[in-house]
């Protein structure tokens, strides 16, 4: 019996969310470790130019100097990589839960709409004001907190915007979702790595191994690479708005490991936005 490419393409969102969900857990505890955001970027491309140089040699190569590789670099890896992991600097675990997935369903079908001509679908015109009400009641937790999360907050609303700008791009550019892994990859690591080495503040030497290999591994295989082409082939079978709104699936899994993990505490507020935010993710998949 044949899978149709809309089946398939809910399995591989499913992981994507999965490893995603994990993404802003791991990603916050390299906030609070003494890695700073450039040590995690060049860990993050520095493992994942390790696992992928090979299959560029020998399997897939592909071009990597051109206008296209490089605007899915700037945005979807470095832009992306480093804007996020300052953020978690600043903002706990469940906000970004909220902030980066959550806002995916808003900026990737406009950013459709604006560059593909991709009308929007009449569910997700129902989901995303369910959506924006999640958007609403973390606002209030955010300022009815004592601690100052804003600016980071607002570096996760910029990372989400990225990341849907990248969405659009990487469906445009016709690479597939190895060719897109690769390439984008590869071509972060050869841009930041050598600005990172030679100009960029670093702690790396201060931390200890655990927490280097923690977001090396995590960040540059499972998310750099595994999540990528789970995220791409997902995008292939699904579209750019659809599986946009599937990431926002992420909010209640990462806001419970949030405070499972994490210990952070999750209040009244934070969970509507939780609720909010993953209810019009399912209306908007659906």
């Amino acid at each position: 019996m044949q899978t149709s490419p809309s089946n398939s393409g809910y399995f591989f969102a499913a992981g994507a969310v999965l490893i995603w969900s994990g993404f802003v857990l791991v990603a916050r505890m390299g906030g609070t470790s003494a890695l700073n955001a450039f040590d995690i970027t060049a860990l993050r491309f520095g493992v994942a130019s390790l696992v992928l140089l090979p299959l560029w040699l020998f399997w897939k190569r592909v071009p990597l100097f051109n206008k296209t590789m490089l605007s899915l670099a700037l945005t979807g890896g470095i832009g992306y990589s480093t804007v996020v992991y300052f953020a978690f600097k600043h903002a706990p675990a469940a906000h970004g839960a909220v902030l980066i997935s959550g806002l995916l369903p808003f900026f990737v079908p406009l950013m459709a709409f604006i560059l593909l001509h991709e009308p929007l679908r009449r569910n997700l015109r129902i989901a995303l004001p369910i959506i924006a009400l999640g958007m609403i009641c973390l606002g209030v937790d955010i300022f009815s907190r004592s601690e100052n999360t804003l600016p980071g907050d607002l570096l996760l609303i910029t990372s989400s915007l990225i990341w849907a700008l990248y969405t659009i791009l990487a469906k445009r550019s016709g690479f597939g979702a190895w060719e897109t892994a690769i390439g984008s990859a590869l071509l972060s690591a050869l841009i930041f790595l050598p600005v990172y080495i030679l100009w960029l503040p670093k702690a790396i030497l201060l931390a200890p191994v655990k927490d280097i290999m923690l977001q090396g591994i995590y960040q540059g295989l499972i998310v750099a690479v595994i999540a990528m082409l789970f995220y791409m082939a997902a995008m292939t079978r699904l579209g750019p708005a659809r599986t946009g709104a599937c990431m926002a699936l992420v909010p209640a899994l990462a806001g419970i490991g949030a405070s499972l993990i994490l210990g952070e505490d999750l209040n009244g507020w934070l969970v509507s936005g939780l609720l909010a935010t993953s209810t019009g993710a399912w209306l908007g998949a659906r």
